[in-house]
């Protein structure tokens, strides 16, 4: 099968067939309705992925509809055992889409408290699917705190006429965009008409309601260190653990 990505000769096979495997599944998106970008976090896209990391996720989507996009995320991709589960243990999360961040486009800033890890992961970001636009206005909503700019056009260089990358997330996949094809968009689009009206605000309050409640009793039982959860209607963010985190900063300042 000839993969997604154009990867530089000298790239690990390893990381190749993890990054195809990952745009394999990821090509369901289009499937999904509400949502208008993703993009690959964590061990994937900083470049220290191994044989047991999982796909983290950040997911954009429409205003109005996060739970019902999370919802739909969560069913499709558990459907094909896709989605890491909470119980997982270091094992069983490989390979596994960790859906532990959803927001709109008023909350595409990343919210304090940020540190070091996080404006290396922001920077490192990989766009896989999602219209340019929008991958570009979340781009625009981190720059002031990241300290940099980055620019859509930027991130597939043309590997075949030569250009040397730049970074990981230069070097990596053309967008799933160019995968999701007319039928998909099509049943997509459907799937949206029929849910952008009163029955879609009935649904997405219902599945907010199950969600809080699930959300809150979790946070009862779970052992947490230091956690960043967020859960309202413009954002949900799930990292009940930031000890690895706190880590990484303290060998970042030598400490």
């Amino acid at each position: 099968m000839k993969d997604f990505i154009d990867f530089p000769p000298k790239a690990d096979p390893f990381i190749a067939e993890k990054w195809n495997r990952l745009l394999r599944q990821a090509k369901f998106f289009a499937f999904i309705p509400f949502i208008e970008i993703v993009f690959v976090a964590g061990s994937m896209a900083m470049g220290s992925a191994d044989e047991n990391s999982d796909f983290d996720l950040i997911v954009g989507v429409k205003s109005g509809r996060i739970f019902t996009a999370r919802f739909f995320c969560w069913f499709i991709f558990g459907i094909f055992g896709w989605r890491r589960t909470a119980s997982a243990e270091a094992l069983a999360k490989a390979d596994k889409f960790c859906f532990s961040h959803f927001v709109t486009p008023g909350s595409y800033c990343l919210a304090e408290p940020r540190n070091e890890y996080w404006k290396k992961l922001y920077a490192s970001l990989v766009p896989i699917y999602g219209d340019k636009d929008m991958i570009q206005k979340f781009y625009d909503a981190n720059a002031d705190w990241i300290g940099s700019a980055r620019h859509r056009e930027d991130e597939i260089p043309s590997l075949r006429s030569g250009q040397a990358p730049q970074s990981l997330s230069q070097r990596l996949p053309r967008s799933v965009q160019s995968l999701a094809m007319t039928e998909r968009r099509q049943v997509k689009s459907v799937v949206e008409k029929m849910l952008s009206g009163k029955l879609g605000v009935v649904l997405e309050k219902y599945l907010k309601k199950i969600q809080i409640k699930k959300i809150e009793k979790s946070l009862k039982t779970v052992k947490q260190y230091k956690p960043r959860i967020i859960f309202n209607d413009s954002e949900l963010e799930f990292h009940p653990d930031t000890k690895r985190i706190e880590e990484y900063c303290s060998q970042k300042n030598g400490f």
